[in-house]
């Protein structure tokens, strides 16, 4: 038979090889996991209308534009009973990076307005430059 010691010192011996590499493993993770860092937002407000009247019950969303740095997901915001909104990038929050973008509504809002190249982005007249200070209460008028 063994002794106590003898059983311990097995377990023990396997527990100081694996802590090393486990964390070499979370050390790797960490790095792969950070990756880029994430886009300077800056706040973009305003309101959609059609005929006078505010275009409610969707979205819209912007398109970044070929020469943006930033080409990931595209900024978006739901459009609120008075049809203002507040663009937001997904995952990082509020507000839009610096760039320029083709505008569009969701296709059941272009559709419901009997206007459907405003959900096309290569047919959409709206397009939206987008500052460094951010663009406050811009007006997009549905024609």
């Amino acid at each position: 038979m063994r002794s106590i010691s003898g059983i311990m010192s097995r377990p023990m011996a396997h527990l100081a090889r694996c802590i090393p590499v486990g964390m070499l493993a979370a050390m790797l993770l960490l790095v792969i996991g950070c990756g880029e860092s994430p886009p300077v937002l800056v706040p973009v407000t305003g309101k959609v209308e059609y005929q006078g009247k505010a275009v409610t019950a969707g979205s819209i969303i912007l398109h970044p534009m070929a020469s943006n740095a930033y080409q990931k997901d595209k900024p978006s915001s739901l459009l609120e009973l008075d049809g203002s909104f507040t663009i937001k990038t997904f995952p990082f929050g509020e507000g839009v990076p610096v760039g320029s973008y083709q505008v569009t509504l969701a296709p059941e809002v272009a559709n419901r307005l009997r206007q459907p190249k405003y959900a096309d982005p290569a047919k959409t007249p709206w397009t939206l430059d987008v500052p460094a200070t951010g663009v406050k209460d811009h007006r997009f008028e549905v024609k």
